[in-house]
């Protein structure tokens, strides 16, 4: 099974092929091999086992923001599934304004850009500090922002809107 998967704001091409004992599987990443055992605990928790050590992972499985939580990480994916509704709405909406959202609770650590610049797609814009790792926020499309709603050292909640792109 081939996937593309944006997995915090980068675009990743995932492959999952079942490997030849049950519950081994072989994965790549971007074209990058894994070797991975895996046994679903109970549906939306899954142990997993990479390069010998041990993680469980749990699927917040919420349709507009889905996450994974890895350990203390907290790790926002979504899906691009050419046959999804939802896929085609968002990238029907990208002709308009677009709003850059924080995926989790944290705070701004460094804004990169001014209002009125001009970015390219996936450019930095916001750096947002969350359970002690920095996470930068980049732009789903070419355009200009024309609003930035945040500075340096705000606080802000999972969802809020930080910069809005045209």
């Amino acid at each position: 099974m081939k996937l593309d998967l944006e997995i915090e704001g980068q675009s990743r091409q995932v492959e999952v092929v079942p490997g030849d004992v049950p519950g081994r599987w072989q994965i790549k990443i971007d074209d990058t091999p894994i070797e991975a055992d895996a046994c679903l605990l109970r549906p939306g928790v899954l142990s997993l086992i990479i390069g010998g050590v041990a993680h469980r992972v749990v699927l917040d499985a919420d349709p507009d923001e889905p996450v994974l939580h890895l350990g203390a990480q907290r790790i926002a994916w979504q899906a691009d599934d050419p046959r999804s509704f939802r896929r085609r709405r968002r990238h029907g909406a990208a002709e308009g304004p677009v709003t850059l959202k924080a995926s989790m609770p944290g705070r701004v650590i460094r804004v990169l850009v001014e209002r009125g610049t001009h970015v390219a797609a996936h450019q930095g814009v916001i750096v947002i500090e969350a359970m002690k790792m920095q996470n930068e926020l980049k732009s789903p499309k070419e355009g200009r922002v024309t609003e930035l709603r945040v500075a340096p050292g705000d606080t802000v909640a999972s969802g809020q809107v930080l910069a809005v792109i045209h």
